[in-house]
């Protein structure tokens, strides 16, 4: 089975991290949550913590990987990018043409200085898109292709994990997964 991992730091954007796990559980897909913090927890920005499935020591990309995912908040978008596993997972992701999903402030902060924007289409949370030089930043809700989901903030989290859903497992199963959660576009 394909697995997928979001990430977290201190200072992550509770909605988007805990909703996104949430949607593409409820969509079928395996999804680790991974901390960058030795203990296994992290504070998300309004003071929830959370202990994470697993640390980011604890796992590997496996051929079958199939999303490696970046909830925003600050600082907890900033705390993501300064770690060097982390950078190291998703330019190995991004090389092999695998799976990438961000949110808020992490397509900017954490994506575009790994190159992994470049020349693309992207949203992120408005007034980041001016660090970001060598990518189309739309100012979209979602932005989805094959291998790309970038969303612009936690009022877009459930239309951000669903755009995932339905990549991996097909637009039928994210509408279902959407109606039954009352969501409406």
């Amino acid at each position: 089975m394909k697995h997928s991992y979001l990430f977290l730091a201190d200072g992550f954007e509770e909605i988007e991290a805990i909703a996104t796990v949430d949607v593409l559980r409820r969509a079928g897909l395996i999804v680790n949550t991974v901390s960058i913090n030795p203990t296994g927890q992290a504070t998300g920005a309004n003071g929830v913590t959370v202990t994470a499935d697993r640390t980011i020591d604890q796992i590997e990309l496996e051929p079958d990987t199939e999303w490696l995912i970046c909830p925003g908040g600050m600082p907890g978008a900033q705390n993501l990018s300064e770690c060097p596993r982390l950078s190291e997972l998703l330019t190995a992701q991004f090389k092999r043409g695998g799976r990438i999903a961000a949110i808020c402030a992490a397509p900017a902060v954490v994506l575009a200085p790994l190159g992994i924007l470049k020349g693309r289409k992207a949203t992120c949370y408005p007034g980041f898109e001016s660090i970001v030089n060598d990518c189309d930043m739309t100012g979209d809700p979602v932005v989805a292709t094959d291998t790309l989901v970038t969303g612009n903030g936690p009022g877009n989290t459930i239309p951000f994990a669903l755009a995932i859903a339905a990549i991996s497992k097909g637009t039928e199963v994210a509408s279902e997964v959407g109606s039954g959660m009352m969501y409406r576009k």
